[in-house]
This record gives C-alpha cells, structure tokens and sequence, in this order.
C-alpha cells in the first residue's frame, strides 16, 4: 500500500486536498506537523509521496516548501490539486459569539480572516498555531474559545460552526503539490506544468532578464515566478518557475538546456498535467515539428553546404 504524507493533523485544507485524489483511496494517510517533516518523510522513504501547500491565491507562496524543492535531497511534482478554501469560526457546542475571548488558527488562515476578526470579534487575541486543525484540537481541548479553520475540523473534533464562510476575500484558493523521489515524468498531454528552480551564475545586470529571455525566445509561457534566498550572503537568491508545456516538448526541452548553460545550476521539478484550465496555443515556429524541420535543416546545411 502506498503511503502519502500530508500537512497535519487530520482535519487540515491538506488533508481535505489530498481525499480529493483518487491515489489517497489506496494509500495509507502519514499527517506530519509540518512542511518539512511531509517532505523529509519522502527523502528518508518513510512515505511515498507528500501533499503540501505550494501557493495560495491570497497569501501567495509557501516559503516552507519553496525552500525545501530549492534545496535537499532532489524530489519532483507528480501531480497538483487547487482547492478553494472556506473558513469556519468553530467552538465548542453552546459557544456564541459574544461568548470568545481567545482564538487559534494557523497564520496563513489568520491573513485570510483578519478584516473578519478585527470588526466580529475586536480585540480578541489570536494565537498562531502550526495548523488549523491542530487549533480545533486545541478548542476541543478547552486551551481556546475558538478556532478558524475548514469545516472538516470541527467535525473530526466534535465542535460547532459559529460563523460560517469569513474570509475576507471571496473563492480563495490553494494550490497544493504531490511530491514524489526522482522519477520520469509521465507522457505530455498538452495541457502540462513543468517546475524548475533556476540559480544565478553570478549577479550582474540583467542577469534575471538572461533567464526570462530563453523561454520568452521559445514561446513559453511562464505562470509563476518568486525569487527566494539562497541561504548564502545578502544578495543571493534563486528563482523558482513554473512554465506552461512538458520537459518532452520541444520548446520547454531546449529552454531548460539553455538554461542550464547561463545558469549556475538548474533543479528540474517535475512535469505534469496541468489542474488549473487550458495553455495557451503554441507561436508560430515552436512546435515540435518546427524544432525537428530545423534540425534536420541544419544537419543538411552542415554536411553538404546546401541550404
């Protein structure tokens, strides 16, 4: 039986995530308390794979699992999961609102609902805890009045839904990632991802603009970019990409060769079906014909002369 990692405890939007794939019916479920530990849970082989939280519509990108793809023993993405994420007041069963004087969630949870907390519940203290599951836990243990987080929370702990749906911006959104040791990646489908993380040789003038110009020379489109320290001195850092297409494609294949000629390293991340709509269409002259047309043109040129 496979065995999946996840952010946890039972009860987390990762949680709900993963129960959306059809892998997680035949697999044995690992919640770990935190990014790194779902991820290293991979690199020691206590689990097969792991779903962590890449990106969030709101909040942006999740430095944890940023920095662990960025660096460590290599992993890729086999596969991504969008959620939409709706936040519960929950406390235990009698609880009103007037009646909370203390509230716990995650701090991704909390940018999500500060406006919310501010004008229902002024002045009362929110604390910061390593998921919002693990909050619930903590208001079903009697530690807080109240907690936010998904609705499967306060279900697994026996609590009751006070407010409902109080994040301050409408159909939020986390994109989640299955992380898996080195494999190849599946056949392209034509509606793909591919993942990488490109490091600078050395920092100078348009160094960055020398990244974005081979997959812009290519047609390819990116649909993230976040620069991340690399750990060294000020002034380091590396960028993590995703690009529209698969490594098997042409234009992205010769993009990331290029790359990994300018570039002072380059961690691939996997290539795999994209969840979130449609790529664009291919330019004019980047298809994989056109790649193969050109090659063959060139070795004709090189053995006879003759164009």
């Amino acid at each position: 039986m496979q065995r999946i990692a996840f952010l946890g405890p039972d009860g987390t939007f990762a949680h709900a995530a993963l129960r959306s794939l059809p892998v997680a019916d035949r697999a044995e479920l690992l919640p770990m308390g935190n990014v790194t530990l779902a991820i290293d849970a991979v690199r020691s082989e206590q689990a097969d794979a792991a779903l962590v939280p890449l990106e969030n519509s709101v909040e942006g990108a999740v430095p944890a699992t940023l920095d662990e793809l960025a660096g460590g023993d290599p992993l890729i993405i086999a596969d991504e999961v969008y959620l939409e994420v709706t936040f519960e007041l929950m406390a235990r069963p009698g609880t009103s609102l007037a009646d909370v004087r203390s509230v716990a969630t995650h701090p991704h949870a909390e940018a999500q609902v500060r406006r919310w907390l501010i004008a229902n519940l002024p002045g009362v203290p929110v604390s910061l805890v390593g998921s919002t599951a693990g909050a619930a836990a903590a208001v079903a243990a009697g530690e807080y009045d109240a907690a936010v987080g998904a609705a499967v929370a306060a279900e697994l702990n026996g609590l009751a839904i006070i407010a409902s749906d109080i994040a301050d911006n409408a159909a939020a959104v986390t994109r989640f990632v299955l992380l898996t040791r080195p494999a190849p990646p599946p056949a392209p489908t034509g509606n793909d991802r591919t993942t990488l993380v490109a490091y600078l040789r050395e920092d100078h003038s348009g160094a960055l603009l020398e990244i974005l110009e081979e997959f812009a020379t290519r047609g390819v489109n990116l649909t993230r970019i976040e620069s991340r320290p690399t750990k060294g001195r000020i002034g380091q850092y590396c960028f993590s990409i995703d690009c529209e297409g698969h490594l098997g494609d042409e234009r992205v294949g010769d993009a990331l060769a290029a790359l990994h000629r300018v570039c002072g390293d380059v961690r691939y991340l996997g290539s795999y079906p994209r969840r979130d709509g449609r790529q664009g269409p291919v330019a004019p002259g980047r298809t994989d014909p056109e790649f193969a047309e050109a090659r063959e043109w060139l070795h004709r040129v090189r053995e006879t002369g003759a164009s």
